[in-house]
């Protein structure tokens, strides 16, 4: 394995378990979503030019298109869950009561 995939794979893993074990905060959630798609975006740029497969060079752009719109729905929700719950904090979001 090369660094460079390592790097890649421990970033991955970092931000999922950031995911996983700090869920306090809303935006703290979205940036490890943002953290896992730009580790995601990165190694599916690297992909091609490793395996000079010129076929699959338009999934990086199709990539970053999705986490873009990704992003803007979760800012969306952080703005509307503040002004509704007063803060950002997840545990103060219940699905029963939406």
């Amino acid at each position: 394995m090369s660094p460079t995939h390592l790097s890649f794979y421990s970033a991955f893993a970092l931000s999922s378990l950031g995911l996983a074990f700090h869920r306090t905060h809303l935006i703290s959630a979205l940036l490890c979503l943002e953290s896992m798609m730009l580790s995601m975006y990165i190694a599916l740029s690297i992909w091609p030019v490793e395996n000079q497969a010129a076929s699959f060079t338009l999934m990086p752009v199709l990539m970053l298109t999705f986490s873009a719109c990704e992003a803007g729905v979760g800012l969306a929700m952080l703005v509307a869950s503040t002004r509704t719950h007063g803060s950002d904090h997840l545990h103060n979001l219940n699905l029963l009561q939406c």
